[in-house]
């Protein structure tokens, strides 16, 4: 949170390829008071960012050193190889590692995937960005594996990608400092974990408040006593007058009624 505490503010950090809108819509309808400002990381960058307290949080790609920045994990994604669209492989829904071994895979210094082995046969040199290699395989260079996000990120009319099914897959979190676990920082948490606005995890939600002894005098239906009639109908017949509490009417004598002449 920056500012002073009259005028405070969130700054959001997110890396290439994650593409915050959604969080940031909710976040303005439900505190339109404090202005969000987005600020577009490099992968490699955005953990200077964070710790150096140039923003409150930001979405990473995992993973993240634990020892003073927090994440939440939330969504992994597909990983899949960009290629010309006249390259064999746009003719296929999938592929394998193994369907890529004669190819140049390029691997870009910004590669965002934990490889063991990278598939295909390797580029004299290593683009300096994702963005150069995609402009390496618009030229025919060579192939290139990378999230999916980034594949839309760079789309390029005369380049598709293809879903590479055994490759490494990349996951998207929401990282921040652990000593500046702000209410502003937990509200976010909250959006992006699709909690409601009257959830009671996060900022501390107001708690109703109690009713006082008095105002239930008058609300609160009391029992008959023992004996007492409530007044209320049971629909059953006493056979008792209701006046006199007897079964005769009020002034009639007992005896044997008298015959009709």
């Amino acid at each position: 949170m920056t500012g002073s505490e009259d005028s405070p503010s969130f700054r959001l950090a997110y890396v290439p390829g994650v593409t915050p809108s959604k969080w940031v819509r909710i976040w303005n309808e439900r505190l339109p008071d404090v202005p969000l400002t987005l600020l577009a990381v490099s992968v490699a960058g955005v953990f200077d960012v964070l710790r150096g307290g140039d923003a409150d949080a930001g979405f990473v790609r995992l993973p993240v050193d634990r020892t003073d920045l927090s994440a939440i994990p939330l969504y992994t994604e597909t990983t899949v190889v960009v290629v010309p669209k006249d390259h064999v492989v746009a003719a296929v829904d999938e592929v394998t590692s193994e369907d890529l071994a004669d190819d140049i895979v390029l691997h870009p210094l910004d590669d965002t995937l934990d490889w063991e082995q990278l598939p295909g046969r390797p580029a004299i040199e290593r683009p300096a960005t994702t963005e150069d290699a995609i402009e390496l395989v618009a030229a025919g260079v060579g192939l290139l594996i990378v999230p999916q996000s980034l594949a839309r990120l760079h789309h390029r009319k005369d380049l598709t990608y293809r879903q590479v099914t055994d490759a490494p897959e990349s996951r998207v979190a929401l990282s921040w400092p652990e000593d500046r676990t702000t209410e502003l920082v937990e509200d976010f948490i909250g959006i992006v974990r699709g909690r409601t606005v009257n959830s009671s995890r996060g900022r501390s939600a107001a708690q109703p408040e109690p009713k006082s002894k008095g105002s239930d005098k008058g609300t609160a239906r009391r029992k008959p006593a023992a004996g007492k009639t409530t007044g209320r109908a049971t629909g059953k017949p006493t056979g008792k007058n209701p006046r006199t509490g007897s079964g005769a009417p009020k002034g009639a004598k007992r005896g044997k009624p008298r015959r009709r002449s």
